[in-house]
């Protein structure tokens, strides 16, 4: 390819990143408006269905996308995942009842799964070696953006147009997209045909499905101890001992154990479960914290969300560029995780009656932190392996990553849960979070107290979560096999 057609082929990733980070976060901005017109009578009971749908279906799809892109080349399954994308929103957006929205979620998910996913993998083809960071930077750039803008966009499109339009505008962008990279990108990863374990796929997808169910419906929906969760829980063991199993005797496995044979695998992999586990606590929690706790309206929470998306832009371009041009990517990492800790712990300290301020700088250090690291992992991931493992392995840090990201909304809601029950006072429960103002003031002062404790004790969890990552950050080996660059750069 030439340096124009790379141009092109790059900007065309950037605008699939901003395509699938704003649609993990706009459409909550929509829900009321979404329910008052397809279903004020029964809405609000389906309305998580939504995200979780498409959660689902991204999730469930990564490790099949990996193995495909290894496949069939990577360019043939972005475009396939573009276009599924595309045609369910525009199916989202033609919707005449809750079930048709959420059954075109979870069709929109399919292709969502791969905007995330194989989309990193093009990017690797297009910046070989060193230069890899740098797309990484601009990941967190794309990532920081998302936080504010995605509920911003979301509010605008419904209070000015109509909610439908939060999946219409993904039509025009999506479409710039196929046409571009159909025309431009031209990358030497086909022509190794290998058999698909679409067995191992489909066990690997009910798995997740239902191990994401267990974190949805666990401590609300349903008792973590009732019979449906621990069903579902043994559920979850049998199908994952079955995908196990299969990935031994599979003869090319959807996700190959052999891949923990990788010095820099073996480390990076459980690295990005642990990053995951503690964004769960570090960014959710922060905006559970905001409205419950400070009463900031849902639209507004993501204007506080700006020193952390600017903090991460800009670290994650400044780490980025200098790795481009040959510093090591290892101290950015250790230097990331060491910041994301001390921010967890600052974030612990939180309170009732916290000064915007003091809260926006926690913020900027928590996003100055992870601007550092989780391109850098992905970096370490990609230049690990040959370029006939390049999708596998993306898809798989991926994966990592969402899988923590789950383990970590349950165990932070059990945290939430006990640590709030225990410090309310006497005659007083969690659910009165929802009737503060009928409280008296004392009472309501002490529900709240009690219910930031509850978010403190989150905040110290994941920086012990995130210490554990930095420990492991040091025992990162980096390797850039000569036999991938090679191979990308031809």
């Amino acid at each position: 390819m030439t340096g124009r057609q790379k141009a092109i082929a790059g900007f065309g990733v950037m605008l699939t990143l901003i395509l699938a980070i704003l649609d993990q976060n706009i459409v909550s901005t929509a829900s009321w408006s979404i329910v008052r017109e397809l279903d004020p009578a029964h809405g609000l009971e389906r309305l998580p269905w939504l995200i979780t749908a498409y959660a689902l279906a991204a999730t469930a799809a990564l490790p099949l996308y990996g193995k495909l892109c290894d496949s069939y080349g990577a360019k043939s399954v972005y475009l396939g995942a573009v276009g599924l994308f595309l045609a369910g929103s525009a199916l989202c957006g033609l919707s005449q009842n809750m079930e048709q929205l959420i059954a075109f979620r979870a069709v929109q998910g399919l292709g969502g799964g791969g905007l995330m996913s194989v989309t990193m993998v093009v990017a690797a083809h297009l910046m070989p070696g060193q230069k890899r960071a740098a797309a990484g930077g601009a990941g967190g750039l794309m990532a920081g953006l998302g936080l504010v803008a995605g509920p911003l966009l979301g509010g605008l499109f419904t209070d000015s147009l109509s909610w439908r339009w939060i999946f219409y505008l993904n039509l025009p962008l999506g479409l710039a997209v196929l046409v571009s990279a159909a025309l431009v990108i031209h990358l030497n990863d086909g022509g190794r045909r290998h058999s698909i374990d679409y067995a191992g796929a489909a066990l690997a997808a009910a798995a997740t499905c239902l191990l994401l169910l267990v974190v949805e419906w666990g401590g609300t929906t349903y008792a973590w101890t009732s019979p449906t969760i621990l069903s579902m829980i043994a559920g979850v063991l049998v199908l994952g001992l079955a995908f196990c199993r299969r990935q031994l005797t599979a003869a090319e496995p959807i996700l190959p154990f052999s891949m923990f044979r990788d010095p820099v695998l073996r480390i990076a992999l459980p690295l990005q479960l642990l990053t995951g586990l503690g964004m769960a606590g570090g960014i959710f929690y922060t905006i559970v914290y905001l409205q419950a706790a400070l009463g900031v309206p849902a639209t507004a929470s993501g204007l506080y969300m700006i020193p952390m998306a600017a903090a991460m832009a800009l670290s994650g371009t400044v780490s980025g560029v200098l790795i481009a041009k040959g510093r090591s990517a290892k101290p950015f990492l250790v230097a990331g995780l060491a910041v994301v800790t001390v921010a967890m712990v600052l974030m612990g300290t939180l309170g009732p009656h916290t000064s915007p301020l003091t809260l926006g700088f926690d913020l900027a250090l928590l996003g100055a932190g992870y601007g550092m690291t989780l391109g850098i992992v992905l970096f370490l991931v990609q230049a690990a392996v040959p370029i006939e493992r390049l999708g596998v392995t993306t898809t798989a840090a991926r994966y990592f990553q969402i899988l923590g990201s789950a383990a970590g909304t349950a165990l932070f809601g059990v945290i939430l849960s006990r640590f709030t029950a225990a410090s309310l006072p006497e005659g007083t429960q969690a659910a009165d979070l929802g009737a503060l103002a009928s409280l008296a003031p004392a009472m309501r002062e002490q529900v709240v107290g009690a219910f930031v404790s509850g978010i403190d004790a989150i905040f110290f969890a994941a920086a012990a979560v995130t210490a554990v990552a930095l420990a492991l950050a040091f025992l990162v080996r980096l390797s850039h096999p000569a036999a991938m660059e090679d191979a990308l750069t031809q």
